[in-house]
Formats: C-alpha cells, sequence, structure tokens
C-alpha cells in the first residue's frame, strides 16, 4: 500500500505514506513510512520517519487532535 499526496506550500514537494515490512531484515516488525519529498520525488525524500504499526493509532490519534 503507498500513496501520495501533494505537500501545501511548496510547487511540486509530495508526501508519501507507504507500508513497509520487514524494514530493518527478517523479524522486524511492520512500519507505516512518511516521507517528505520538497523536490517531489516520493522514491527519495528528504526526511523520513518510520512508526511502527503496534504505535499507528495512538499518533493517528495525536495528530488528530492537533488539526
Amino acid at each position: 500500500m503507498s500513496k501520495t499526496i501533494a505537500l501545501s506550500g511548496t510547487k511540486n514537494g509530495v508526501i508519501s505514506v507507504t507500508k513497509i515490512n520487514e524494514p530493518y531484515g527478517e523479524g522486524s516488525g511492520t512500519v507505516a513510512s512518511i516521507g517528505i519529498s520538497l523536490s517531489g520525488e516520493a522514491e527519495n525524500p528528504d526526511w523520513k520517519v518510520h512508526i511502527p504499526l503496534d504505535n499507528l493509532d495512538e499518533v493517528i490519534q495525536a495528530l488528530s487532535e492537533l488539526k
């Protein structure tokens, strides 16, 4: 699963959201990878964060509260 979202306030920037299985090798937990690319290259983000799926509900709730 992967999704690309236009990054507000930029001409070409994107936010990419991807599910990655075993990102750190065999047996490592699945993560949601969120990347920011100012140039629009979703495959090569300038910044990224990996959120373990076990923490995803709490992160979504925290982001919703910011809104």
